[in-house]
C-alpha cells in the first residue's frame, strides 16, 4: 500500500489526548489536511471533532463519515487528464463548472448521511451571499453541506437554499476555529494551507512554471488554469481579483488565530502548492504529514518542559 495512503490505526497511547480539529480552506492545498490527520493518529490523538471551510469541509467530512482512505485512494491517483474529464465546463456569465461531476464522484466514495448522525461530529462553513453572513451547518445533507462550503465564486455554480446563495466558506471564516465543538480536556488544533508566503518558495515555484511551459501540452492543467494563476500577480483582472481574495483570506485567517488561539497550530505558506494542484495530492498530503509531525514535536518538548 502507498504510504501516503492513510491507514488510521488505533491510537497507541493509553490514554490519548482529544482533539477539537479545525481545517482551513485553500483548494488543492487542502490536501495536506489528509496528511496532518495520519500524523495525528500515528502519534495517538484521537479527534474529537472537525470544523472546516471550503476543501477543510470535504476532507473533514470525508473524514467524520469514515471514507477519508478511499478518497485519498481517489486522490492519489488522480492524473491532469481525469481532473479536467471532472470539469463540466458552463456558458454562464457567473460561474464556469457546474460541479455536478465532482458530487457525483463524491457520491460514490460516501452515501449521502445527516450530520447530526456522524460518529465524529462535524462543522461546515460556507457564505450567504444574500445577508452576506457565516452559515454553519450542523445538520442535515452532508453532502449539502460540503457542496455549498467548497463553492468558490466565479469558478463553481452557488447553492441556493430557499431564498440564500451558498458560496464557499472561506470567503467568511478560512480558519473556522471559533466553530470547533470542544469539551472539556480537547485541544485545538488547526491545520492553515493559507499561511503567509514564504519568498523562498516564490523563487522555486518560479523556475516550476518555466519548466512546465516547456513541457506542457493542450491538455495540460497547468494551461487551463493559466488564466486564475498565471506567472504575474497583476498579469490580468483575474488573477488580480484572485490574488486580492487570497489575501483577505489570509488576513481573516489572522485574526481568527489571534480571537481564538490554537493549542497547536500547523501552518503551511499558500504559495508552497497551487489552489488548482488536484493532480499533485501525493507530495501536497506528505507535507502536510510532515509540517504537523514538526508541529507535535513542538508542542511535546514544551510541555514536557513545563511538567
Amino acid at each position: 500500500m502507498n504510504e501516503l495512503t492513510p491507514s488510521y490505526p488505533p491510537a497507541a497511547a493509553p490514554s490519548p489526548r482529544k482533539v477539537a480539529l479545525v481545517l482551513s480552506s485553500g483548494g488543492a492545498r487542502g490536501y495536506a489536511h489528509i496528511g496532518a490527520i495520519k500524523a495525528l493518529h500515528e502519534r495517538g490523538y484521537t479527534i474529537s471533532s472537525v470544523a472546516g471551510a471550503s476543501m477543510g469541509a470535504l476532507i473533514g467530512g470525508l473524514y467524520c463519515a469514515g471514507q477519508l482512505d478511499t478518497a485519498t485512494t481517489w486522490f492519489c491517483q488522480l492524473t491532469r487528464r481525469e481532473v479536467l474529464s471532472l470539469l463540466d465546463f458552463s456558458l454562464s456569465k457567473s460561474y464556469l463548472v457546474k460541479g455536478d461531476k465532482v458530487m457525483r464522484a463524491l457520491k460514490e466514495m460516501v452515501p449521502d448521511t445527516k450530520i447530526e448522525h456522524l460518529p465524529t461530529p462535524f462543522r461546515a462553513i460556507a457564505s450567504d451571499l444574500v445577508t452576506q453572513r457565516e452559515v454553519v451547518f450542523s445538520k442535515g445533507s452532508l453532502h449539502r453541506a460540503i457542496r455549498s462550503s467548497i463553492s468558490m465564486p466565479s469558478v463553481f455554480k452557488p447553492i441556493k437554499v430557499a431564498h440564500h446563495v451558498l458560496v464557499d466558506g472561506g470567503i467568511v471564516n478560512p480558519l473556522p476555529l471559533n466553530r470547533a465543538v470542544r469539551t472539556e480536556g480537547d485541544l485545538l488544533v488547526s491545520v492553515n494551507v493559507s499561511a503567509p508566503a514564504s519568498e523562498d518558495i516564490e523563487e522555486v515555484r518560479d523556475l516550476a512554471r518555466k519548466r512546465e511551459r516547456e513541457r506542457s501540452s493542450l491538455l495540460s492543467l497547468q494551461r487551463f488554469i493559466s488564466a486564475f494563476a498565471p506567472d504575474s500577480t497583476t498579469s490580468n483582472y483575474m488573477t488580480l481579483l484572485s490574488t486580492a481574495m487570497a489575501l483577505q483570506i489570509q488576513r481573516n485567517t489572522v485574526l481568527m488565530q489571534k480571537l481564538t488561539p490554537p493549542d497547536i497550530a500547523i501552518n503551511i505558506p499558500m504559495n508552497r502548492f497551487g489552489v488548482f494542484d488536484f493532480d499533485n495530492a501525493e507530495r501536497i498530503i506528505r507535507a502536510g504529514y510532515t509540517e504537523t509531525l514538526k508541529a507535535l514535536d513542538a508542542f511535546e518538548r514544551e510541555n514536557e518542559g513545563a511538567q
